[in-house]
């Protein structure tokens, strides 16, 4: 053991160290370098001593099948092969499926074919030797066959592959020997005849032995086909069936004598109809193998036979590769003609496809099997002039577009087609010529269907020619072009240019009065190479296009055909060519005597009924479309000019009549689509609010230039918001707006309120839900920030900003809570069920993942009347229970959420008690005559708040002096409900007396002092 290791140790470097190899498993993982000189090792070493060999070699299987076990020489001879097996099963990790054959990485894709290569090197070095010593061969498939039975994928996939390859290597051994027992046979009958004696009795001894030989590699062959491929090819690991099927193909490939009938060839069709595309692909493969193969195609009737109608049906299957590989598997069986005219129809038809190879193989098919026929080029029909063998083809390619009733699709047809037909498919010069002529020596015409048929297919050629990539539909994207490909393609295009620069016009000249003919003809001219008028001299031709034009716009109304001119004229019309001048004089041209006869004939429908001037109502408004279409074109390089033009159509497009008019109704009535509503919200985040925050944090720039996007900005959003309160768009895309409403106060905050106010008199159901919207969308995100095991911090920056945002909505209500009263209520019943949603359990008892969102809605308690404090109280008893599961501060969102519902209410302290909480963190536990005596003091300070903002009676506070503010503080205990107002008569009553002025001047303080007051009052009413 010792020996054979040392005798054959191979470094290598590895990340800078040298790594020595001692076992044929490190050996194999490193590389095949020394493959070769490492098999010979070990031959010599089994040729000393075989059991010491052999045990590395069984080592080597069981390593390979990422076994961590060691099979030891006392294992090896005291031990059936059966115990052993069960010792190395019972040593495997059965949990851990993963080893080296399934690995991925090219490190173990290198592996496995080094481990194939092992075994066919170690076949080849023994076949002279010691392959047929009864001892070597006997051992190893028994091992192998014993491995490939076990329960172990990993075992059985291991030693399948390595069955399989010793198999194949074997096979070529017995192709070898069996050459060479031929040679023997015939030298002995030659020797036989001349001469006798010794040379002839040495003869047949060779012979003797070569046919020994043969007959233990057939044995050996048996051994392994019978217990390893038999079990295994039915096996339920896809792998095993693939490799299985792999290796019977190469077989029959290798050795047809021996394995080309149906006793092996039934095993391919059976496995034809496994379920997993990657054993039906390697079928298919093999087969290609076998039919390609002219010698053996006549041995293969009866599969033929057997199996056509499943490999005909396969181009269906829905794995792509597989579907395209039984397509090219048909065209080679074919060949010998033993697929019938309906299997050819069936198959045709796929190169429409939409999977791009499947249909070039289709493509194929259709062109060798229908298109073209040996000799086209030799054998000229009668009477087809030069063009007689690309005439003929496009006859058939007409004939067969047509019969196949899927009209529409020529450019799938021509794409399947370009690989293999591009030559006869890009001779514009004869399909010219057979619509220019169109009578041929024998007085054969193209029909109109052949014609119109043939004109569609020139368009297709010239566009696939000009533009190098499949149609839409066809392909996930464009593909680049190679160097080569680009080349080609700039030839085609010149080439297009120089045919049709004097084709066209003669061929819009015959077919003028055929709209879908000229339609067709019109799309050519924009895949020119426009150039080519200049430097060719050919502005001749150029005047004829434009002649042809003209008339075909004078005498055609159909849409299609307008289009395909006014299309032409764009392309022509490129301001950087020189034929610019030319084309544009041409345009104009046109557009005046278009516009002299709108004008007759509108003086003729003046004078008639005023129906005419409805039915002028359609074309007006898509001549006003197209019109707009070129503004916006004209300012594509301005999308903040775009996005005001669109956003102003869409105001009139969606103008309601006012009148309720019944014949208005419907005219105008547009709505954006879905899509169009996320991309115009969309254009507002990033070129109002982003550049905003861009801006906020990047350096100052000019005070002017600053002023000016800030102007743009502002533009854009009172657009975009006066869609939101026409009602063009969702009102709650007004969601996205209004987060921004605290950090943009200051640029953006009168436009938002103003939208505000606007949407709450429009709807305040929907607005209130749009407001309560926005809150949960910046909660999910300040959620989705957070860590999950830490919980909600309500010290952060966005916690703090949504609170804000909340409180700034809550003072949009204002003051008139009666007014308000709907809208409130919907907030907190929205926000309560959102605060509860996901919760576990119907007890309440589990802590609900929102629930701190009720500290974001408890700044609108303040907003509800106490009637409605008591019903939301009541709706959210429903989603918690009595007493509180949990006491910690997981729940305080809750708590502190009740205690605003129960603010100023009597009960507060009995239901508090009653339920054995904490109370609010800040809640003083004042005694019950201070409570009362605060209470009555609201009166007071309501009536003083009352005085301080009433201007007749503003002449009370200058009798109010500094000593009386400090006696009311001091009577009250300095309590801090008191100090703003009392800070508030100080201030006033100060100044006034200072001034000794009256009513007067105290009328004229200016709005900041008034809005300062007018927060200090809200101050004291919240304090209550």
């Amino acid at each position: 053991r010792r020996n054979s290791s040392s005798s054959r140790r191979v470094s290598q470097l590895q990340n800078g160290e040298v790594v020595e190899a001692v076992t044929l498993f490190e050996v194999v993982s490193m590389g095949k370098q020394a493959m070769q000189s490492v098999v010979e090792d070990w031959v010599e070493a089994y040729k000393q001593d075989r059991n010491v060999a052999l045990l590395d070699l069984i080592n080597f299987f069981i390593q390979c099948s990422g076994c961590q076990g060691m099979v030891t020489a006392e294992m090896f001879q005291s031990l059936q092969k059966k115990d052993v097996m069960q010792k190395m099963t019972e040593t495997f990790d059965e949990d851990n499926e993963d080893y080296p054959l399934i690995r991925t990485g090219p490190y173990w894709k290198k592996f496995k074919a080094n481990f194939c290569e092992f075994i066919t090197v170690l076949v080849q070095q023994c076949q002279c030797s010691i392959l047929y010593d009864s001892y070597l061969m006997d051992t190893i498939i028994s091992l192998l066959t014993g491995l490939a039975d076990s329960m172990v994928r990993a075992f059985r996939h291991t030693s399948t592959l390595a069955a399989m390859k010793l198999l194949t290597a074997v096979v070529s051994v017995h192709l070898n020997l069996d050459v060479n027992k031929h040679n023997a046979q015939r030298l002995y009958e030659v020797e036989k005849k001349r001469i006798s004696g010794k040379r002839t009795n040495c003869r047949l001894d060779q012979l003797e032995r070569k046919r020994k030989e043969l007959l233990e590699i057939q044995n050996m062959m048996n051994a392994i086909f019978k217990g390893t491929f038999l079990n295994r090819y039915r096996d339920v690991i896809p792998e095993i069936r693939a490799t299985c099927i792999e290796e019977i193909c190469s077989w029959i490939k290798t050795y047809p004598d021996a394995f080309l009938n149906d006793s092996y060839l039934k095993y391919i069709g059976w496995m034809l109809y496994d379920k997993q595309a990657e054993v039906r692909l390697k079928c298919l493969l093999g087969l290609q193998g076998i039919y390609s193969r002219k010698e053996l195609v006549s041995r293969m009737d009866l599969f033929t036979s057997r199996f056509k109608d499943r490999i005909v049906s396969m181009p269906l299957d829905k794995d792509h590769e597989v579907a395209v590989q039984a397509m090219k598997l048909l065209m080679l069986m074919n060949c010998e003609d033993v697929l019938s005219a309906e299997d050819c129809e069936m198959l045709y038809q796929f190169v429409y496809t939409t999977h791009r190879p499947l249909a070039v193989a289709a493509g194929e098919f259709l062109y060798k099997r229908l298109l073209s026929h040996e000799g086209d080029e030799e054998i000229q029909p009668k009477g087809g002039g030069k063009f007689g063998a690309s005439a003929d083809q496009l006859k058939r390619l007409i004939r067969f577009f047509l019969e196949s009733e899927l009209h529409k699709h020529v450019a799938y047809l021509i794409d399947s087609l370009w690989d293999w037909a591009g030559k006869f498919l890009k001779d514009w010069e004869c399909m010219t010529t057979l619509l220019l002529k169109n009578t041929e020596e024998d007085g054969e015409e193209l029909s109109d269907a052949h014609e119109s048929a043939l004109i569609e297919i020139i368009l297709a050629t010239v566009r696939e020619a000009a533009e190098g990539h499949p149609p839409v539909g066809r392909g996930a994207a464009k593909k680049i072009l190679s160097v080569k490909e680009k080349k080609i393609q700039l030839e085609d295009c010149t080439k297009i240019t120089e045919h049709f620069i004097m084709v066209l016009p003669q061929l819009l000249a015959k077919y003028s009065t055929d709209a879908q003919k000229v339609a067709n003809l019109l799309q050519i001219p924009q895949y020119y190479d426009l150039d080519v008028y200049s430097t060719g001299h050919l502005e001749k031709h150029l005047d004829a296009l434009l002649r042809e034009v003209k008339d075909i716009v004078m005498k055609h109304s159909d849409i299609s055909v307008l289009e395909a001119s006014a299309r032409t004229y764009y392309v022509l019309c490129s301001e950087e060519m020189a034929i610019y001048s030319q084309v544009d004089c041409a345009r104009t041209q046109l557009v005046d005597e278009l516009m002299g006869q709108l004008n007759q004939l509108l003086d003729g429908f003046w004078q008639k009924d005023m129906c005419f001037y409805l039915q002028m109502i359609l074309p007006a408004l898509q001549c006003t479309y197209f019109s707009l279409l070129w503004q916006l074109a004209a300012v594509s390089e301005n999308p903040s000019k775009a996005f005001m033009i669109l956003c102003d159509w869409l105001l009139i497009l969606s103008h309601q009549d006012l009148n309720n008019n019944e014949e208005a109704v419907g005219l105008l009535d547009y709505l954006p689509s879905t899509s169009l509503q996320e991309k115009l919200l969309l254009f507002i985040q990033e070129h109002v609010f982003l550049e905003e925050e861009e801006e906020s944090k990047g350096d100052g720039v000019r005070g002017s230039c600053k002023l000016d996007d800030l102007h743009k900005k502002r533009s854009l959003l009172a657009a975009y918001c006066k869609l939101i309160v026409y009602n063009v768009v969702e009102m709650t895309a007004a969601a996205e707006i209004y987060k921004h409403y605290v950090k943009t106060y200051n640029d953006f905050g009168d436009i938002i309120k103003e939208t505000l106010s606007r949407t709450r008199h429009n709807n305040k159901i929907q607005t209130a839900k749009t407001l309560i919207l926005c809150l949960q969308q910046l909660f999910q995100r300040h959620a989705e920030s957070q860590d999950s095991s830490s919980g909600v911090d309500f010290s952060s920056a966005s916690f703090t900003n949504m609170k804000e945002l909340a409180r700034r909505f809550s003072l949009t209500f204002g003051w008139d809570q009666v007014k308000s009263r709907e809208s409130v209520a919907m907030i907190h019943k929205e926000g309560i069920e959102f605060a509860f949603q996901g919760a576990t359990g119907v007890d309440g008892k589990c802590l609900p993942p929102n629930l701190s969102f009720l500290l974001i809605i408890s700044e609108f308690s303040n907003k509800l009347l106490k009637p409605d404090k008591r019903l939301v109280y009541a709706y959210l008893q429903r989603y918690i229970a009595e007493p509180l599961p949990c006491r910690g501060d997981e729940w305080q969102p809750l708590i502190w959420y009740r205690s605003s519902l129960l603010a100023n209410e009597d009960e507060e302290s009995s239901v508090l008690g009653s339920s054995g909480e904490w109370a609010p963190v800040g809640t003083s536990k004042m005694p019950s005559f201070k409570r009362k005596l605060s209470n009555g003091m609201k009166t007071f300070l309501f009536w003083i708040c009352c005085i301080c903002f009433v201007p007749a009676k503003m002449h009370f506070m200058l009798c109010i002096s500094s000593t009386t503010v400090w006696w009311i503080l001091w009577t009250f205990q300095f309590e801090l409900w008191l100090l703003p107002s009392a800070l508030l008569l100080l201030k006033v009553s100060s100044s006034l007396s200072r001034s000794k002025v009256g009513l007067e001047t105290l009328s004229e303080l200016n709005s900041d002092n008034l809005e300062f007051c007018s927060v200090l009052s809200s101050g004291i009413c919240l304090c209550h």
